[in-house]
Parts: structure tokens; C-alpha cells; sequence
């Protein structure tokens, strides 16, 4: 299995792992599951932080790092998926989870998200 992590999943898997399921924790310690971290969720790690709604325990950069040494993947933003975006439905408003989810579809990815809204669209969505 393929997963794609959720911008909070992957922050509170740095900061603050007990707010993580029991079953995302499990997936995020499988060797045998390939874990993806978007441009898109750095994109919106780095913008949250610079207008001080998030607080980072290291530079974005470090953490980043660390977690490739840790075997994750850094999914690139390509126009295909930018595209996929408007074949979905406006369910949801934010574009960087609109991105993700278009990500998903196109690269067969599961969604490690608390996020109900997800599940309204046809994306493969864990918690």
C-alpha cells in the first residue's frame, strides 16, 4: 500500500503523535507501506508558519530531512494533478486539501486523514 499524508498527520506525527489513530500509527511504522509527503503540504507548512498559526519544533527543512532518512517520500505537484482538480466536486474549499485529494485519485494513494470531508469524495481516506 501507497499512503498520502494530510498536512496535520504529518505535523503531529513530529510534534504530537497521540493525537494519531491507532491505526495511522501502525501504517506510519509499517516497512512494508510506502509513506508520501506532498509539496502541498509543505507548501502549506511553510505559509501557516510564516503567518505564526503554526509552530514548528525544528525548520521545515530539518524536518523534512529527518523524516526522508526515515524511508518518506516527497510527492511532487504535476499539471496532471492540478487538472484532476477541477473533475471534483466542491465539497470542500481549501485548496491545498482540494490538491491532495486530486493527488490521491490520480496516484492511487491512500489519505491518512482525520478530515470527514474527505470521505465525500472517491479518495481512499484512513484514519
Amino acid at each position: 500500500m501507497n499512503a498520502l499524508l494530510d498536512t496535520h498527520t504529518f505535523i503531529w506525527w513530529d510534534s504530537d503523535p497521540a493525537k494519531l489513530s491507532a491505526q495511522v500509527l501502525a501504517l506510519l511504522h509499517d516497512p512494508t507501506i510506502t509513506i508520501w509527503l506532498s509539496v502541498v503540504s509543505v507548501w502549506e507548512i511553510l505559509i501557516k508558519h510564516q503567518m505564526g498559526k503554526l509552530e514548528l519544533n525544528a525548520p521545515l527543512a530539518t524536518l523534512i530531512a529527518q523524516q526522508q532518512a526515515n524511508g518518506i517520500q516527497i510527492l511532487p505537484i504535476s499539471l496532471v494533478h492540478v487538472l484532476e482538480v477541477g473533475n471534483l466536486p466542491p465539497f470542500h474549499k481549501d485548496p491545498f486539501d482540494r490538491l491532495l485529494i486530486a493527488q490521491a485519485n490520480i496516484e492511487g494513494l491512500v489519505v491518512l486523514s482525520i478530515d470527514s470531508v474527505f470521505a465525500r469524495y472517491s479518495v481512499n481516506v484512513m484514519w
